[in-house]
C-alpha cells in the first residue's frame, strides 16, 4: 500500500477557519434563519464547531438582516413616502399618528415578533418607515437575537435534530396562531367599540358610503368616464384634445393653470359681476403679512375675506379669514402664490357650466348646481361629533368635517346654536349639490354667454357664483363670480342625491364629448392641444403644491 501524502495547509489556515466558518453562517441567515442556526447549534453539540463561532455567526447574521431590514425602509420607503405624489394617497396627519403610536408601543412589537413566525418582516420594516429611533431599534432586536439564539442551540443540545422538524412545524401551526391573536384582538376592539357612543351611526356612515354613489372613491366612480374618454381620444386621434377647448388659458384649464390670470382677466372686462382678487406671490410669511395689509388697506378689503391658492384644483387649500392672526397662520403655513379674494357674502352659490362652440355666435348654459352649505344644530346635549355621526348625511362626510373642527370636536352645542360645516363650494370638501336648472332663464344665459365672449380664448368651463335672491340672478344681476374653471371642470349637478347613476354618467359622457369637439374645432382653426409631457409636467408639480396646502374651510 502506497504510502499517504500529506495535506499541507496555508500557514494559518486553522486560526482562521472558525471567523470562516461564522462569516459562512451569517450569510447563510441572509436566505433562511432557522436551518443555519440549528444546524450550527447540532454541529457544536458534536464537537463539530466551536460554540462561539457557530453563536457568533449566527447571531451576527441574524441581526444585521433585521438592520438592513430596517435601512431599506427607512432609507428608500420613507423618502418615497414624502414625494408629493405619494402624498395623495397617505394623509401625512395618519402617518403622524402610526409614528407616535409606533414609538410607545413599538419595542414590544420588536420583541414579540421575533417569536411570532411571519410578523419579523412587515415589523421590521414598519419600524424603519415609521422612523423608530435606530439604536432602540438596534438594541431591542439585538436582545432578542441574542436570547433566541441561545435558546436554539441549548434546545438543539438537549433535543437534538428532531428540533428542526419542531421549528418547522411551529413556523407552519404559527401562522395559525397569529390568525387566532389577531382574531381576538379585533373581536376585543369590536365590542369595545360597540358600547361606545355612536357605533352604529359610525358604522352606518361608513359603509353607507358605498351604497351612495356619490360618496364612491374616485377610482371606482370614473372608471367608466375614463373608458369614454379613451373612446374619445380614438375617436379625435388626441388625448389631450380638451386642452385646446380653451386656447387663452394654461393647458385649457385642464391641470395647472393659474387663478389668478382667469379672475384678473374677468375683474378688468366684468368688474360688476368678479368678486376683486389680487395675487400675493411667495415670499417670506413676515412679508407676505405686510404685503397682505397693504392690499387690504388699497382695495378696502374688510374681515372676513378669502384666501386661497393660485394653483389647485377641488377647492383644496380654501380659507375664510376671519381675523389677524388666522390670516398669519395661513400664509406661515403655504408658502406657494396665494390669492386674497374679497367675500362674496351670497348666501347662496351655484356652478353654471357654459360652452360655445368657436364657429357659433352664442354659447349656451349646459347645467346648473345649487350649493348647499350644511349645518348642525346644538341640542344642549351632544358634542358636535356626536351632532356630526347622528346627522343622516354629514356622517358620509364625518371625516372631513372633523379634521376641520378637530379643535371642538367635543364642544357640547348649545341648544339651537348652529355650525356651518363647510364654507368652499365643492362636494369633495363637504358641499350639498343639487340640480338648478329650475334657475335658468334666459336673460341669464345672455348674461352668462356676453360675460364669456369678454374672455379671451375661452369657450368650455364652469363659473362659480354667489348671488342674493333668485329673482335677481334670473334677471341676470347681482350676482358675483368668485372663480372660472376650465376643461377639467364638471357638470356638478350630477352629484344631486336624486340623479340617478345612469344619468350622472350620461352627462358627464356629453361633457366630455363637447370638451373634445370644441377642442377639434379650435385645432383645425390653429390651436393645437398641449403636449402630453408638458400636461404630466403641470399635474405633477400642481400634485406637489397641493401636498402642501392646509385643509379647507
Amino acid at each position: 500500500m502506497a504510502n499517504s501524502v500529506p495535506i499541507l495547509l496555508p500557514l494559518g489556515f486553522h486560526d482562521w477557519l472558525p471567523a470562516m466558518q461564522a462569516l459562512t453562517l451569517a450569510l447563510l441567515t441572509f436566505a433562511q434563519e432557522d436551518v443555519p442556526t440549528v444546524s450550527a447549534a447540532l454541529l457544536a453539540a458534536a464537537g463539530n464547531l466551536t460554540w462561539k463561532a457557530g453563536f457568533l455567526g449566527c447571531f451576527l447574521g441574524i441581526w444585521m438582516g433585521d438592520a438592513l431590514l430596517y435601512g431599506v425602509a427607512r432609507g428608500v420607503g420613507r423618502p418615497l413616502l414624502e414625494r408629493a405624489w405619494t402624498k395623495r394617497f397617505f394623509d401625512p396627519l395618519a402617518v403622524a399618528r402610526s409614528e407616535q403610536w409606533f414609538s410607545q408601543n413599538g419595542t414590544w412589537l420588536l420583541v414579540s415578533s421575533r417569536f411570532i413566525p411571519g410578523t419579523r418582516l412587515p415589523t421590521y420594516l414598519a419600524a424603519g418607515f415609521l422612523r423608530l429611533p435606530f439604536g432602540r431599534f438596534l438594541l431591542v432586536t439585538g436582545s432578542a437575537v441574542a436570547f433566541w439564539t441561545i435558546a436554539i442551540f441549548a434546545l438543539a443540545h438537549i433535543f437534538g435534530s428532531d428540533l428542526l422538524n419542531w421549528l418547522h412545524r411551529f413556523n407552519h401551526s404559527g401562522w395559525a396562531i397569529l390568525l387566532m391573536i389577531a382574531v381576538l384582538v379585533i373581536l376585543i376592539r369590536f365590542m369595545g367599540r360597540v358600547f361606545q357612543r355612536n357605533f352604529w351611526q359610525r358604522l352606518h356612515g361608513r359603509l353607507g358610503r358605498w351604497t351612495r354613489w356619490e360618496f364612491w372613491p374616485p377610482w371606482l366612480f370614473y372608471a367608466p368616464v375614463a373608458l369614454n374618454y379613451a373612446w374619445l381620444a380614438l375617436r379625435y386621434r388626441s388625448g389631450t384634445l380638451p386642452t385646446a377647448a380653451n386656447p387663452g388659458i394654461f393647458s385649457g384649464g385642464f391641470v395647472g393653470e393659474s387663478k389668478i390670470a382667469t379672475l384678473a382677466e374677468l375683474t378688468a372686462r366684468c368688474p360688476a359681476f368678479t368678486a376683486d382678487a389680487f395675487l400675493l406671490k411667495s415670499a417670506p410669511p413676515v412679508e407676505r403679512v405686510q404685503l397682505l395689509a397693504e392690499l387690504r388697506a388699497r382695495h378696502n378689503i374688510d374681515f372676513p375675506f378669502i384666501l386661497k391658492p393660485d394653483i389647485g384644483q377641488r377647492g383644496v387649500g380654501v380659507k375664510l379669514i376671519r381675523t389677524p392672526e388666522q390670516a398669519a397662520a395661513y400664509l406661515q403655513e403655504l408658502s406657494a402664490p396665494v390669492i386674497l379674494q374679497r367675500y362674496a357674502p351670497g348666501p347662496f352659490e351655484i356652478g353654471i357650466f357654459y360652452y360655445r362652440f368657436p364657429s357659433q355666435a352664442k354659447g349656451r348654459i349646459f347645467a346648473i348646481t345649487e350649493k348647499l352649505f350644511p349645518v348642525i344644530i346644538g341640542d344642549g346635549e351632544h358634542t358636535i361629533e356626536e351632532l356630526i355621526w347622528r346627522d343622516p348625511r354629514a356622517r358620509f362626510m364625518a371625516g372631513k368635517y372633523l379634521a376641520r373642527l378637530s379643535g371642538r370636536r367635543s364642544e357640547v352645542l348649545p341648544a339651537g346654536a348652529q355650525i356651518k360645516l363647510v364654507e368652499a363650494g365643492n362636494h369633495a370638501q363637504g358641499s350639498i349639490f343639487r340640480d338648478g336648472w329650475h334657475l335658468w332663464s334666459p336673460e341669464l344665459e345672455q348674461r352668462i354667454d356676453a360675460i364669456s365672449q369678454n374672455i379671451h380664448g375661452f369657450y368650455f368651463g364652469r363659473y362659480d357664483l354667489r348671488y342674493a335672491s333668485a329673482e335677481d340672478l334670473r334677471a341676470g344681476r347681482n350676482f358675483q363670480i368668485i372663480e372660472l374653471n376650465g376643461a377639467s371642470s364638471e357638470a356638478t349637478s350630477i352629484y344631486d342625491a336624486r340623479n340617478s347613476l345612469w344619468r350622472a354618467y350620461r352627462t358627464l359622457f356629453q361633457q366630455w364629448h363637447l370638451a373634445f369637439a370644441i377642442g377639434a374645432e379650435n385645432r383645425r382653426l390653429g390651436a393645437p392641444p398641449v403636449r402630453l409631457g408638458l400636461l404630466w409636467k403641470a399635474w405633477r408639480e400642481t400634485a406637489r403644491l397641493e401636498a402642501t396646502y392646509p385643509l379647507a374651510d
